[in-house]
């Protein structure tokens, strides 16, 4: 069913997760702009209505489509705007961008990791670098993979935003058969799990790759859910229940599907890849690795006890020997 609310969205950016995006807004809306950063794939996309790099077997509605080789001129397009770009290379993309450009925008983040060079998760960012107000600022958060969006299997969303009119505009957008969308307000406590369970998912990764089996990884999980709510109840102390599906059902299909690139990244590291090695078999970016870093640094100002953060900062910041780090860990785990 199409929508014609008086709002245009533009998504930014041309990975797995931005095309899954795409191809679930033009189910809905009459008209979707997208910024695609190569001019060769977006003459592939036009030529055979597939990403040539990403989701390949997603079928796009050209009819829908309005395809953009600049940033400015996708964001001058639209309303709402989408962000699906790792969190590593999200000020390198917006850095040419004027604070201008957003002036009056929403803009909704499908981000999953910290804005290295500033420690900042994405609202931040935004916040900070272009001055866009919180109350404008939104996140689609999970669980949910994009692999498992292209195969039409049954999956559901949840869009955190102070604003109730935004999100439900932009849950409204993405809803359809195979997707179910929930609401809420909690902009930052979703923020901060979806990129802790990142780190989390590495964690599960590595002890798979040891040799852990899936006994020792429920308790594992179990225990990470609990550090993911100490950390968030400091950071953005507000009423959150981390049993729903943004906070516990994201840390799960993070840390046990096969369609995880932080899990498999942990795995590869437990196997004993060196980082570089790992990340040049997985070809993509594992949110995880940056944001491992990033809030290691930011806990050193708010003291949260997080030993699995710690025990994966130190395999893969530190060169430790991951099974001795973990056999450590496992002895604080309960």
């Amino acid at each position: 069913m199409d929508m014609d609310m008086g709002k245009r969205v533009a998504v930014m950016g041309s990975g797995s997760w931005a095309t899954a995006l795409v191809k679930l807004l033009t189910n809905n809306l009459d008209e979707v702009h997208w910024w695609v950063r190569k001019k060769e794939h977006i003459k592939h996309i036009q030529a055979f209505r597939h990403n040539p790099s990403y989701l390949q077997s997603v079928e796009l509605n050209l009819n829908k489509l309005q395809l953009h080789a600049s940033a400015s001129e996708a964001i001058s397009s639209a309303e709402v705007i989408i962000i699906a770009i790792p969190a590593a290379f999200i000020h390198q993309s917006f850095s040419p961008v004027s604070k201008e450009a957003f002036r009056g925008k929403k803009v909704i983040s499908a981000v999953k990791g910290i804005v290295p060079e500033f420690n900042a998760i994405p609202a931040r960012y935004f916040h900070k670098s272009f001055g866009i107000p919180y109350a404008d600022i939104g996140i689609i958060c999970g669980p949910c993979h994009a692999e498992e969006v292209a195969l039409e299997r049954l999956s559901y969303l949840t869009v955190g935003c102070e604003d109730s009119e935004t999100s439900q505009w932009v849950a409204g957008a993405l809803r359809g058969r195979t997707m179910n969308v929930t609401v809420c307000e909690d902009l930052f406590g979703a923020e901060f799990s979806a990129i802790l369970k990142n780190v989390y998912a590495l964690a599960s990764g590595i002890c798979a790759g040891i040799g852990y089996g899936d006994n020792f990884q429920a308790v594992l999980v179990s225990n990470a859910i609990q550090e993911i709510e100490a950390f968030i109840d400091v950071v953005h102390p507000v009423h959150r229940d981390v049993k729903n599906s943004a906070y516990l059902g994201d840390l799960l299909v993070t840390a046990y599907s096969k369609f995880s690139r932080n899990r498999t990244f942990g795995f590869m590291i437990g196997q004993g890849y060196s980082v570089q090695a790992a990340t040049l078999e997985i070809g993509m970016v594992a949110e995880g690795y940056y944001a491992t870093k990033c809030l290691f640094e930011i806990n050193d100002k708010f003291k949260v006890e997080l030993p699995i953060l710690n025990a994966v900062y130190a395999i893969i910041y530190e060169n430790k020997n991951a099974r001795k780090i973990m056999e450590r860990l496992s002895e604080k785990l309960r």
